[in-house]
C-alpha cells in the first residue's frame, strides 16, 4: 500500500491523497488549498499524475478543502465516477458553485481595477468556471451508504460516520494488500450537531488528520456559558457582534445554540443576519439528511420544527443588503462567511467595524496561521483588509469548543479499536503533528508525519522520529498556538 499526498501534507488545507492499492489507482479527495497568497499559489500547481489513468475518486466529505480542486481533474481530463455519500453530493453542489461564482467575480472585479492601472496582464484567470463545476457534478456518484461495503476500481470500500460534518465519512479500504483506514476529517465527540464517529474496525495502516492533535477542547458546558457571555458582553457594549462562520456545520451549530439560549433567556433577543447565501442553501440539506444529527435536533426536524432559526433571525441574500447592515444601529449579531476570513462578506464587516471599540469579534471556526484571522488570533494590532490597513481595537474572543474537528483525546478514542496499524499524519501544521508523535509512542504505535508529494510505503518503517527529512518546525518547544474553533 503506497501513497501519495498532494494536499493536507504537512499543512492543514487542500487534502489529495493518491493511493497504490492492489495495483489499482484512486484518489482520496481532491481539496482546495485555503490561507495567504502563497496557499492559492499551489491551486494553479499542475497534478503530478496521470490524472486520466486514475482508476476511482472518493470523496470523504464535502469541505472546500476537500473538494475544491475537483473541476480542475475534471478539466485536466479525469471521466470516471467520484464516489461519495448522498449528504456529500448535495452539499458538493453548493460549494462547488459557490467557489467558481466567487472566483468569477473576483477576476471581474480585478480585472476592472488592473485595467485602470495598465497592468491587465497581471490578472490571473479563475481556477475554473460555473460550465467545469457541472461537469464535475455530472460525475458524482452517491452510491457510498455508512456501514455498507462498495467496490470501487477493485478495492472494497466501507465508509462510516465520522461525525464531522453531515454526510462526512471515513473510509475503511481493503484489497490484496491489506486493510487501510482513511480518517478524512473526524467530528469533536462533543459536537453540538453532528453524532459521534463509529469505532472503526482493526486495520494495518491509519492515515489521519491531526488538525487539533496536541490539545483537547473545551467541555461543551463550558463552551456554551463562554458563547453566552460573551455575548452578554457584546450587548451591553452596544455594538456589532461578528461571527466569520464556515456556511457548513459552524452556521447551523451557532444558529441551533443563539435559538437555544434566546428561548431559554439566557441572551437578549437581538436581531441576527445571517449574510451567507452559502449557508443558507446547505442549511436546507440539514432537512433532508438530519437522521445522522443528535437526538434535539434530529427529532425536531421530524417534527417540522426548524431548530436553525432563533426568533430574530434575518436572511441577508444580497451584497446590497448586507451592505446595508452597516447602517444597521444598535447590537446585532452579524454571521458571515468565510470561517477564517481570508475572503467573502465577512471582510466587508470587519472594515467597517473591527477599528470600533464598541465591536465584538467572535471567532469559532481554525484559523490557518497565515490567514486574515490567524492574525487577528495572535494579536496583531493592525490588520490589511480589502486595501486598507485597519486597527483592530474590537474585543475578540476565540471560542474553540464549538470546534468540528476531533482534539486529542477524540483522535485517541478513534485509534484505540484499531489495533496496532502504522499511523500516518495528515492534514495538520507540522508542529502539531510532530508533537502528537510521542503522545502515540506511549499507546504502542508508530506514527510519521506525510511528506508532500513524496510516496510513502504505508506498511513501510517509516522515518526516525517520525518526520521526513527536510521538515524543519518553526516553533519553539512546547509552545502551542491558541485555539481558534474549527
Amino acid at each position: 500500500m503506497h501513497m501519495k499526498s498532494f494536499g493536507a501534507a504537512l499543512t492543514v488545507t487542500g487534502s489529495m491523497h493518491l493511493l497504490t492499492l492492489g495495483g489499482r489507482q484512486v484518489l482520496v479527495d481532491c481539496g482546495l488549498f485555503q490561507g495567504n497568497d502563497d496557499m492559492d499559489a499551489r491551486n494553479r500547481e499542475s497534478f503530478d499524475f496521470d490524472v486520466r489513468g486514475l482508476d476511482g475518486v472518493i470523496l470523504t466529505h464535502a469541505h472546500l478543502d476537500h473538494v475544491g480542486r475537483l473541476p480542475l481533474l475534471v478539466r485536466g481530463g479525469y471521466q470516471g465516477p467520484i464516489h461519495c455519500t448522498a449528504p456529500t453530493a448535495a452539499l458538493a453542489e453548493t460549494v462547488l458553485l459557490d467557489s467558481a461564482r466567487l472566483q468569477e467575480d473576483g477576476y471581474r472585479t480585478d480585472l476592472r481595477h488592473a485595467r485602470r492601472q495598465g497592468r491587465e496582464a497581471d490578472v490571473l484567470p479563475p481556477l475554473y468556471e460555473e460550465a467545469d463545476v457541472h461537469r464535475t457534478l455530472a460525475l458524482l456518484r452517491p452510491d457510498l451508504d455508512f456501514g455498507q461495503t462498495t467496490t470501487v476500481a477493485g478495492v472494497e470500500v466501507t465508509p462510516q460516520r465520522a461525525g464531522h460534518i453531515l454526510g462526512s465519512a471515513y473510509l475503511l479500504l481493503k484489497s490484496s494488500d491489506g486493510r487501510l483506514i482513511m480518517s478524512g476529517d473526524l467530528g469533536n465527540r462533543e459536537s453540538g450537531l453532528q453524532m459521534d464517529f463509529t469505532p472503526p474496525p482493526e486495520a494495518d495502516a491509519v492515515v489521519i488528520e491531526t488538525t487539533y492533535a496536541n490539545r483537547t477542547h473545551r467541555a461543551w458546558d463550558e463552551t456554551l456559558l463562554e458563547f453566552r457571555d460573551a455575548l452578554r458582553a457584546a450587548v451591553r457594549a452596544n455594538g456589532k457582534i461578528l461571527i466569520p462562520t464556515f456556511a457548513i456545520e459552524r452556521a447551523q451549530v451557532i444558529l441551533y445554540t443563539l435559538k437555544h439560549l434566546m428561548d431559554a433567556g439566557e441572551v437578549p433577543r437581538i436581531p441576527v443576519f445571517l449574510d451567507s447565501p452559502m449557508a443558507t442553501r446547505a442549511t436546507n440539506e440539514y432537512f433532508e439528511f438530519g437522521d445522522e444529527l443528535i437526538p434535539p435536533v434530529r427529532d425536531a426536524l421530524r417534527a417540522g420544527e426548524d431548530p436553525f432559526r432563533p426568533s430574530t433571525l434575518h436572511v441577508v441574500p444580497t451584497s446590497a443588503e448586507s451592505q446595508r447592515l452597516n447602517r444597521y444601529d444598535g447590537p446585532a449579531i452579524i454571521m458571515a462567511g468565510n470561517g477564517m476570513m481570508t475572503g467573502g462578506r465577512i471582510q466587508h464587516h470587519l472594515k467597517h467595524h473591527l477599528w470600533k471599540p464598541s465591536t465584538t469579534l467572535i471567532i469559532v471556526s481554525y484559523q490557518s496561521p497565515s490567514s486574515l484571522g490567524g492574525r487577528i488570533v495572535t494579536g496583531a494590532d493592525h490588520v490589511r483588509i480589502m486595501g486598507e490597513d485597519i486597527a483592530v481595537q474590537a474585543h475578540v474572543h476565540t471560542i474553540g469548543g464549538f470546534s468540528a474537528h476531533a482534539d486529542q483525546d477524540d483522535l485517541l478514542a478513534f485509534l484505540g479499536t484499531t489495533g496496532k496499524p502504522h499511523v500516518w499524519l495528515v492534514h495538520g501544521e507540522p508542529e502539531v503533528m510532530d508533537a502528537f508523535v510521542p503522545v502515540l509512542d506511549q499507546q504502542g504505535l508508530k506514527g510519521d508525519l506525510v511528506p508532500n508529494r513524496q510516496e510513502v510505503d504505508l506498511l513501510g518503517s517509516g522515518y526516525p522520529q517520525g518526520r521526513p527529512p527536510g521538515v524543519v518546525l518553526d516553533v519553539t518547544p512546547g509552545t502551542v498556538r491558541p485555539e481558534a474553533g474549527e
